[in-house]
């Protein structure tokens, strides 16, 4: 029996435009991040990226992922995936980038502080997270290899 029923697929395309919307954000604000850091600290081009920053976690970030939870849990639920192997893994890479979203919110605040604690470089890098995970996540959903 199907909690969604014929909402199913209407649910699944919300889920994967706000896993859209959070995606993108992911790539955006560390790369904001590296323009951030190039600016002196109390100036008035640092207020700019410290607003922009804290917008871009406020209005598209927080709440894309919230509502990614909900919807990605529902589906879960409605079609049995706790029992599925490809599935443990892609909750696990969910749960690795809501660390990753935490983190960046982490380090948006210690930017507003006046921190700079990582080089251009390892920003740069950590840039690419997001996109290795997502790489994965959608073989793991379109193939189901385990």
């Amino acid at each position: 029996m199907s909690l969604l029923g014929a909402a199913y697929l209407w649910v699944k395309a919300a889920h994967l435009i706000f896993v859209i919307f959070l995606m993108a954000g992911l790539f955006m604000l560390p790369r904001f991040f590296v323009y951030h850091q190039e600016v002196p600290v109390g100036s008035d081009e640092d207020r700019k990226w410290i607003d922009r920053e804290a917008k871009l976690l406020r209005i598209i970030l927080n709440p894309s992922l919230v509502i990614v939870w909900v919807l990605g849990l529902l589906l879960a639920y409605d079609i049995g995936a706790w029992t599925m192997g490809w599935f443990h893994l892609k909750l696990l890479l969910v749960v690795a980038l809501s660390g990753y979203h935490g983190w960046l919110g982490g380090y948006a605040k210690k930017l507003a502080r006046g921190e700079r604690t990582l080089t251009d470089k390892k920003l740069r890098l950590l840039n690419e997270v997001p996109g290795i995970a997502a790489a994965v996540v959608v073989i793991l959903v379109i193939v189901k290899p385990f």
